[in-house]
């Protein structure tokens, strides 16, 4: 009886299997990881996807925050989960085409993680403190080739954007730039607004009211088109600087061999999350522009990204906190 009993089992749960292969996707709850703590833009654009997860695809969508290791920690969770569509992460630009060349013993590879959508851009402007004598880049870089390494740059810390755009500017304008890094934004721009340090690449959103209260002057857009926020503010690559660019991006993916099919739905229901009214307007409130393109256009960025990136980080000999 035992053995009837066990092959009757084995039989039931050979039947059952392919029927809940079957299945279509999504059957239970999603898990969206953003690896950074609560009330930043990664996760307000986790919540967005979860909802948009949850409204479209009628399945409930969990956001997860996991914390660690400026990000990483949270990034491997998603490249090690099964690839089955249920554990999705938002990936910043730094997480993806910047930490696999800058950490010596990053816990996950780029190519363990697979496009699913850019979900927003945010813009930076090069900032400078308002008593330095400069109006512009070109008197900027002249200034710093006439004082080398009087003119120093702050960052919220090694490797990050705001960093590597004041590497890639020191490298592209050949000048001599002192980096000088801070435990988050908020310290390094309020010691550029009291002076300690000479400018930085500081995401619109945050420098826009000293900029406005004339505490800080902008010098230049480091995207290659110009911002609405700062309409008159022209970018880097125009003022001689071409090809410069250093902005902030946030992605959702998935872990690689994800099937296309749920790729796909999960695509489909990210832009029309992100083409609604409603969020363009939360996301320019924010600084932040809703992405658009494929997941191979959003390959293609990763990959011209981390080519970028690993020279800077090569060249500058730059390393983590």
């Amino acid at each position: 009886m035992k053995r009837l009993l066990l092959a009757l089992a084995a039989t039931l749960a050979t039947t059952l299997a392919p029927l809940a292969q079957a299945q279509p996707y999504p059957s239970r709850p999603v898990r969206v990881v953003v690896p950074f703590a609560p009330g930043g833009p990664a996760d307000l654009l986790g919540r967005l996807a979860a909802q948009a997860i949850a409204d479209g695809l009628g399945q409930a969508a969990v956001v997860e925050n996991k914390v660690g290791a400026a990000g990483n920690i949270g990034v491997d969770l998603v490249a090690k989960a099964p690839p089955d569509g249920y554990t999705l992460g938002i990936v910043p630009v730094g997480n993806i085409a910047v930490n696999p060349s800058l950490f010596s013993s990053l816990p996950y590879k780029a190519s363990e993680l697979a496009p699913v959508a850019l979900l927003a851009t945010v813009e930076n402007v090069l900032v400078v403190h308002a008593g330095l004598p400069v109006a512009n880049l070109r008197e900027l870089l002249a200034l710093a080739r006439q004082k080398p390494e009087s003119i120093s740059f702050a960052s919220p810390g090694a490797g990050s954007q705001a960093h590597l755009a004041g590497e890639l500017l020191a490298l592209d304008g050949n000048v001599k730039l002192v980096h000088v890094p801070y435990k988050g934004t908020g310290p390094a721009l309020n010691d550029l607004v009291g002076g300690q340090v000479s400018m930085m690449f500081a995401q619109a959103s945050a420098a826009v009211p000293f900029i406005q209260q004339g505490r800080l002057r902008p010098i230049g857009l480091a995207s290659l088109k110009r911002s609405t926020a700062l309409p008159q503010v022209p970018t880097v690559a125009e003022q001689g600087l071409a090809g410069f660019e250093a902005v902030s991006w946030y992605a959702l993916m998935a872990p690689a061999g994800t099937p296309r099919d749920v790729v796909d739905k999960l695509h489909e229901q990210m832009t029309q999350a992100l083409a609604r009214p409603d969020t363009r307007e939360k996301f320019a409130a924010l600084g932040m522009e809703a992405g658009t393109g494929t997941p191979e256009q959003l390959a293609a960025r990763i990959a011209a990204e981390s080519v970028r990136w690993s020279d800077v980080v090569r060249k500058r000999n730059i390393k983590p906190d």
